[in-house]
């Protein structure tokens, strides 16, 4: 590998951190808000800024919430719930859509978010899942009310901010 390679893998590498990194404590940050969280809008922004490397990302997030918080069977759902999401916005990214779209988008995300969590309780029965799932749904509802209000208001400037900070970074 010639010397400029290794400078730009390295410098991949670093831009694949830091989103990460920063999903990770600005989480832990709104812990005290009950289940109001910049994750959704972060994974928003990264998969349309950049593309398909928002799963390296994504599961260096999801490897350093298992370190954190520790890797109980919350954290197998972490494994295909966020790159489902960002499946789905590169889906629908191929188009240019509104904040207001966007934010509608993530609102349904936060809403489906505890349906997606109950999968791993089918190991313990339909009824186990159904119940947890069902336990959760005020708290689907804060979800998808944060997610909105934090898309619609955040969306656009992030994507900016990231998509210069990705410019700088590729020079």
């Amino acid at each position: 590998m010639d010397r400029n390679s290794v400078r730009m893998a390295s410098r991949r590498v670093v831009l694949c951190a830091l989103p990460a990194a920063l999903m990770t404590a600005l989480q832990l940050a709104m812990a005290p808000l009950p289940n109001i969280e910049p994750v959704s809008l972060l994974v928003l922004v990264c998969a349309l800024v950049f593309g398909r490397d928002v799963f390296y990302i994504i599961f260096t997030f999801v490897l350093l919430e298992g370190l954190v918080h520790g890797f109980h069977l919350w954290w197998i759902s972490y494994l295909y719930i966020w790159p489902l999401w960002a499946g789905i916005v590169l889906l629908l990214g191929k188009k240019d859509r509104s904040p207001l779209a966007w934010a509608a988008a993530c609102g349904a995300f936060g809403l489906s978010f505890g349906g997606l969590c109950a999968l791993p309780y089918l190991a313990g029965g339909p009824w186990a899942a159904l119940s947890y799932w069902a336990a959760g749904i005020p708290f689907d509802l804060l979800h998808c009310a944060g997610n909105f209000v934090l898309t619609l208001v955040l969306e656009h400037p992030l994507r900016r901010a990231l998509s210069l900070a990705k410019n700088a970074v590729e020079r």
